[in-house]
């Protein structure tokens, strides 16, 4: 025999699964800026030695992978203000305090880790865009493209 209980209301049961989705995309997140740094070291190396075929490649995997997590992101906000509803301002903060302090040290941990991550990806990705900035107008110097006042190496004589 089973014990009588009141049914969950709309709004509960919306927001936590609101939460279980908000949980498990900052988790997909952590495993999807891992990869991101992945194809920046890639790329990194590629440009070091002009590999312009795997250069493509790797722009191409970057790009879609930048897509998916700024859709995850949008993502994000949204549960967040589910979370919080509509008279709380939509932050991390605000849903770790609606948390069980083992689930809040939870996620807490990996939002620390996905910032930190999302910092990491920024810096490599400031690196790679100096490196080729700086191969393009070393090219373009060789060249004779670079000032007018400039010949290059290889511009008339």
């Amino acid at each position: 025999m089973s014990l009588p209980h009141a049914p969950m209301t709309a709004p509960s049961t919306t927001r936590a699964m609101a939460m279980a989705r908000l949980m498990d995309g900052v988790r997909a997140d952590l495993a999807s800026y891992e990869e991101l740094q992945r194809l920046l070291e890639a790329q990194f190396d590629a440009a070091l030695q002009h590999r312009s075929a795997q250069l493509a490649e790797l722009a191409d995997r970057i790009t879609a992978l930048v897509d998916a997590l700024d859709h995850q992101r949008r993502e994000r906000m949204a549960l967040v203000a589910r979370v919080l509803g509509a008279d709380e301002p939509p932050t991390m903060a605000g849903v770790l305090a609606l948390l069980n302090p083992a689930a809040r040290q939870t996620l807490a941990g990996w939002w620390r880790t996905l910032e930190a991550r999302v910092r990491e990806s920024k810096a490599l990705n400031a690196r790679n865009a100096r490196l080729m900035a700086d191969q393009r107008d070393i090219m373009q110097r060789v060249m004779g493209r670079g000032q007018e006042h400039e010949m290059g190496t290889y511009g008339p004589a």
